[in-house]
């Protein structure tokens, strides 16, 4: 495992998670909405389904095992990240029902008027995220993973082949579900052109240009440092368009840049890989 090349890939996630947070905070139109969905857009790519042939073409066996590895800190951290930010909105969204509700009551004045305590909000949160099958998979197959390698169990063919059918059905699945979702939209492209645009340039620009930025302070060189900026470039997430939906935020937006996303990727990622050679 190359450790600096999961640091660099987690410090330029954290300095766009610290970017967002402040433009929400203290912007006049920030919003933490819009944070959650930017934060999908210029960080959570598609590293299995694209990524993991694409870099084996291009640099070889051993830049797919990082871009593997790299999916599984996704899958474990960045997607919870994501799912978190999600549960909190949603709890502190009914939350401000609730208050709402209180204040139409006459007698609920008063009590309406208290703050809320943030320990049991987050507890309800955590709580949640725990229950949330994204997360607990991910979880258990890192463990198996790790105990299988310690020990070296092999897991039954017939379990093994059942994952492995399931995983492949994710992916085609949540593609149909997207499908689905756009047909029924009365735009070809839902959210706009300049929600396009915004969410083109989040994912192959900023996030490219952060991750190089971070790359470089970590000390990468070489093909260690071109892979790091291909798999920043690489298109949308799935995964993210399947959240937006689910926590109804954003889901047109996302959706689109997953699917114009992937459409563009193939050209904007050459172009990515011959400008690099020269690094």
């Amino acid at each position: 495992m190359n450790y600096r090349f999961i640091t660099a890939d987690a410090m330029s996630k954290i300095v766009i998670i610290l970017a967002l947070v402040a433009w929400a905070k203290w912007y006049k139109k920030g919003s933490y909405a819009w944070s959650l969905t930017c934060f999908s857009l210029s960080t959570l790519n598609n590293t299995l389904v694209v990524g993991v042939p694409l870099v084996m073409a291009m640099y070889g066996k051993w830049a797919q095992d990082l871009v593997v590895q790299l999916s599984v800190v996704q899958s474990i951290v960045w997607n919870a990240t994501l799912l978190f930010g999600l549960e909190l909105r949603k709890a502190l969204n009914n939350v401000d029902t609730m208050k709402e509700t209180q204040v139409k009551d006459v007698e609920a004045i008063v009590e309406s008027d208290s703050k809320i305590s943030l320990l049991p909000l987050m507890k309800v949160v955590w709580l949640k995220l725990a229950r949330n099958p994204n997360v607990y998979a991910s979880v258990l197959g890192i463990t198996w993973s790790l105990i299988a390698n310690r020990w070296h169990i092999e897991m039954p063919t017939v379990v093994e082949g059942s994952i492995l059918i399931i995983s492949k059905a994710g992916a085609g699945t949540a593609m149909f579900s997207m499908g689905l979702f756009m047909a029924l939209q009365e735009k070809a492209i839902a959210c706009g052109p300049s929600l396009t645009v915004l969410g083109m340039i989040l994912r192959f620009i900023v996030g490219p240009a952060v991750t190089t930025l971070g790359a470089f302070v970590i000390g990468l060189r070489g093909n260690v440092l071109r892979l790091a900026i291909i798999q920043a470039a690489l298109p949308q997430s799935i995964a993210s368009f399947i959240f937006a939906k689910e926590y109804g935020l954003h889901a047109e937006v996302l959706s689109t840049a997953v699917i114009f996303g992937t459409l563009v990727s193939l050209p904007v990622l050459i172009g990515y890989f011959i400008v690099i050679g020269f690094i």
